[in-house]
């Protein structure tokens, strides 16, 4: 029987374990030196170490060439974990617990499988060619293709050749094949992902001719790809983001509303902007400073890094001033010394530049001016930008913008300290990032850097990059495809993937398209409108209605703060995204596969509103739950498509069946968080006879401060047996946290009889609501019991 199933595993798998590999390529021999396996061919070697039971590295070393273990993306340390190998008269079988690697000797051909479930296989493997090295691989028929970072394609992107070169897309809408974002990383439907560990440019081909194939292709550098295994979508994430490294957790404030455009001109019009957010009641937590802060034209001053006298004549009183209000200051800043700053001639003295091939300082021309490019792969290059980070956080400045580190032009011919420009074009915002978050790490080890890029590799968020979707037409095509850049991206570890709220390029004054995306916003990773200042990015500069409705949408996000800072713990510890996709809940991936509804954390469900004018939209409600409208309680049972009615007051959002939701009243920044008092959400549903949930909560400030002990989860469960409801409320803190009282505000959701008992609690029962509010007081970490007897 067992020979059967494999069997019938085999003929599923199609193509990609029936296709021979390069038929030039003769086995000769196999050898293991600690964990690593050499496999020796005619035209070269292969290295294959296991870094944990599902996720393993292959290298492959052409005749001539010396291996280089050196990844700008991988941070694990392989574990304890080695091959158990058997040599057969026609195969070799590297096993661990989970993956297992055959290579087949005649024809050769080097086979991925979990627990016995075939992944991926090479076809070709490597081949050069006269314009590229590449590395194919088999695809089954029918699975479908996810990941080559930020693109606009659908989020299917199998029969796309993804070219691998960072650049920015200005004014983009539905459809873009290259943005400021692209990684050299594959996910599949069959719950496997591909990494292929290199940097410089190329291009990644997800079956473009059709014939069922993978290939990358690069200019150079190492031919070395990981396999990652999954035993789920999440768990698929988990495994690909303990290779590359996990996201720090993000400062609390970072999750609050900014005010920001291009750009604030003065320190005057900056505090009188934050002032008008404090006249209207609107919550704000930040303000974001472009390139005026350093010069009064857009071009001929990138590369002061200093702020312009007339314009801010006293920055650290307007710091301080704006953070006694409750409100950070971010500064922008940019890779790019023109010849025309006040840096130049410091950065010529210096040798921080980007050079030509005869040593000389490479300089030209782009929109800005006339140019050159700090090279932060050189020490000096990167010792003179940190510099700047650390005379402005002295400032008080709380976090950091870097534009245009794709880098926006970067000529191919420039040369860095590790490699031409195009070797480390696509990792250059990586490890700008890496030098902003090391030089924290060094210098200010108590405080968590913001660094906002919309440019970086494999494994950024590890350095705390914060993406954003780049410069998307102010329309509403372009907001069309946000909730797939996000959902992508998070899939591919950067979570924090997010756009400018609203849209960025051009004049158009659309007030209920900018109304449906800072709706959707809310439940978006990162709350934060800009734009081009021709038409206003902030709701206090809006008409009435338009400013009512984005103040709604604003409080709804800063009372939904105890729910989104979990979800930053969850990804902090986990990896797993924010937004996430509809088919991490359902295996039928091609069902959803361009759905503009996601789920935000496990407990909603939400479908924005991407068209203009309309008053119902289609929503699916994912099977096995049953679904309840955030706003009006109103039940919807999973595993179908509903036409919804539309309102102009907020999206269509709803919870799950048995989730508990940990809410606060609006406050206007985040210094006034605390859980002093605080609303539990418990959406009963009879249907859920038991359910969990949980509430992270820390300084807001503190770097790991969950390593550190510095922290309290407080542990929601819920069990329904006999008519009688049982909710428990138990507090776990940390070694070194201090444990506060609380008054939790229990309101059951969904109660549409009086019960006829609550054991040991006052409560009161709304009829018209069908809600049941218990006040339960934490006044010390031990379980909370409440009993609840009900009339059904």
């Amino acid at each position: 029987m067992r020979v059967l199933k494999l069997f019938l595993i085999f003929l599923l798998a199609g193509s990609s374990f029936l296709n021979a590999q390069n038929a030039d390529r003769k086995f000769i021999s196999v050898s293991q030196k600690n964990a690593v396996v050499e496999v020796k061919t005619n035209d070269g070697s292969y290295q294959i170490k296991p870094y944990s039971a599902k996720i393993v590295e292959t290298s492959f070393i052409p005749n001539g060439e010396v291996y280089n273990p050196n990844s700008h993306a991988v941070v694990l340390n392989p574990e304890n974990t080695e091959f158990n190998i058997t040599e057969k008269e026609i195969s070799i079988q590297l096993k661990t617990s989970g993956i297992r690697v055959e290579i087949r000797k005649n024809p050769f051909q080097i086979l991925y499988f979990y627990n016995d479930k075939p992944l991926i296989s090479e076809r070709k493997g490597y081949v050069k060619t006269e314009e590229f090295e590449t590395l194919d691989f088999n695809l089954t028929t029918d699975e479908i293709l996810y990941g080559g970072g930020a693109r606009a394609l659908g989020m299917n992107r199998r029969g796309n050749r993804l070219q691998l070169y960072n650049r920015a897309h200005y004014g983009y809408e539905t459809h873009s094949e290259l943005m400021n974002f692209t990684m050299p990383l594959v996910f599949s439907s069959n719950l496997y992902a591909v990494h292929f560990d290199n940097a410089p440019i190329g291009y990644l081909d997800l079956d473009s001719k059709k014939d069922n194939s993978l290939v990358y292709e690069t200019i150079s550098g190492r031919k070395t790809y990981q396999v990652v295994a999954g035993d789920s979508w999440k768990d698929l994430i988990e495994q690909y983001t303990i290779l590359t490294g996990k996201q720090p957790m993000i400062p609390r404030w970072a999750l609050g509303n900014f005010s920001s455009r291009f750009g604030y001109h003065s320190q005057e019009e900056t505090i009188n902007t934050i002032d008008q957010f404090l006249k209207d009641e609107i919550p704000v937590d930040a303000i974001i400073l472009d390139l005026f802060w350093f010069g009064k034209e857009m071009k001929g001053t990138m590369g002061n890094f200093e702020f312009l006298k007339d314009s801010f004549p006293n920055p650290k009183n307007m710091i301080a001033d704006l953070k006694a209000k409750g409100v950070k200051t971010i500064l922008i800043t940019e890779p790019f010394i023109l010849t025309t700053s006040g840096k130049w001639n410091e950065a010529v003295e210096k040798d921080i530049l980007g050079k030509t091939k005869e040593g000389k300082p490479y300089t030209y021309d782009f929109y800005f001016g006339n140019t050159g490019i700090i090279d932060i792969f050189k020490p000096e290059g990167k010792a003179w930008f940190w510099e700047v980070y650390k005379k402005f956080n002295d400032y008080g400045v709380a976090g950091w913008w870097g534009d245009l580190g794709e880098p926006e032009v970067h000529p191919s011919d420039l040369q860095h300290a590790t490699g031409s420009a195009d070797e480390v074009h696509n990792i250059y915002g990586h490890n700008w990032a890496k030098l902003v978050f090391e030089g924290y790490q060094k210098e200010f080890p108590n405080q968590r850097p913001f660094i906002l890029m919309r440019a970086g590799y494999s494994g950024s968020q590890h350095y705390g990059m914060i993406p954003w979707s780049g410069d998307v037409n102010r329309s509403w095509g372009g907001l069309q495809s946000q909730p797939e850049i996000a959902l992508q991206m998070g899939m591919q570890g950067m979570g924090y993937m997010h756009s400018d709220l609203g849209g960025f390029a051009g004049n158009n004054l659309d007030d209920e398209l900018y109304t449906r995306w800072l709706q959707y916003g809310v439940f978006q990773p990162i709350y934060r409108p800009h734009a081009q200042e021709e038409v206003p990015s902030e709701p206090v500069f809006r008409e009435p209605k338009t400013k009512a409705l984005a103040k709604k949408s604003i409080e709804l996000r800063y009372s939904l703060l105890p729910y989104n800072y979990t979800l930053v713990f969850e990804n902090n510890q986990k990896g797993t995204p924010l937004m996430r996709p509809l088919f991490f809940e359902e295996a039928n991936a091609s069902v959803f596969v361009n759905d503009k509804s996601y789920l935000w954390g496990d407990s909603f469900l939400v479908s924005p509103v991407v068209k203009q004018g309309i008053s119902e939209q289609e929503v699916y409600f994912p099977a096995n739950s049953n679904w309840y409208n955030f706003y009006t309680d109103e039940k919807v049972g999973g595993g179908q498509t509903k036409l919804v009615s539309l309102n102009e007051e907020g999206i269509p959002t709803y919870v799950r069946g048995g989730a508990f939701i940990p809410r606060i009243q609006p406050i206007q920044n985040t210094d006034l968080y605390n859980l002093k008092s605080f609303d539990l959400h418990f959406y009963f549903d009879e249907t859920v006879k038991e359910s969990n949930g949980h509430l992270f909560n820390d300084d807001g400030e503190t770097p790991n401060a969950f390593e550190k002990g510095k922290y309290e989860i407080l542990n929601f469960e819920s069990e329904y047996k006999n008519n009688r409801l049982y909710i428990e409320i138990e507090s776990k803190i940390g070694k070194n946290y201090q444990f506060s009282k609380k008054m939790t505000n229990l309101l059951i959701h969904n109660i549409s009889k009086k019960p006829k008992k609550v054991t040991g609690n006052i409560y009161t029962w709304d009829k018209n609501n069908q809600t049941l509010l218990i006040p339960v007081l934490l006044n010390d970490p031990s379980v909370k019991k409440v009993k609840i007897k009900l009339t059904y």
